[in-house]
């Protein structure tokens, strides 16, 4: 068993847990809403994602930023996920990251959808 992220104490009065397909999903978001240079013991972790939301929606800024979270994902996640598929998309002050996955230690497909409004 692994943490649950964001950290919350359960019903029971202790630190709340998640099955691995729930803690990689848990890393994915860390890794997805996280500026690169966040992170003080490893400055280039994250994607850069966030930038999206501020800058002018367009096709070409949507296909840079899918292009640089494909990175972030194999580079980081490469030993926990197949990314299968990857859609980002900015609608108004909303920002909308879609990834199908596959997790290597199952072979389960999984999905994921984060929304993060500013």
């Amino acid at each position: 068993m692994h943490l649950d992220f964001p950290f919350h104490v359960d019903g029971r009065g202790r630190s709340a847990q998640t099955d691995h397909a729930g803690h990689v999903r848990d890393l994915i978001e860390q890794l997805v809403f996280t500026h690169p240079g966040e992170r003080v013991n490893r400055p280039d972790f994250g994607s850069g994602l966030m930038q999206l939301v501020f800058a002018g929606n367009s096709p070409e800024l949507a296909a840079t930023v899918q292009f640089t979270l494909q990175a972030a994902l194999q580079r980081w996640m490469q030993d926990l996920i197949e990314v299968r598929a990857l859609r980002v998309t900015a609608q108004d002050a909303a920002l909308i990251v879609e990834l199908s996955y596959v997790l290597l230690l199952t072979r389960e497909e999984q999905t994921a959808r984060f929304v993060r409004a500013t």
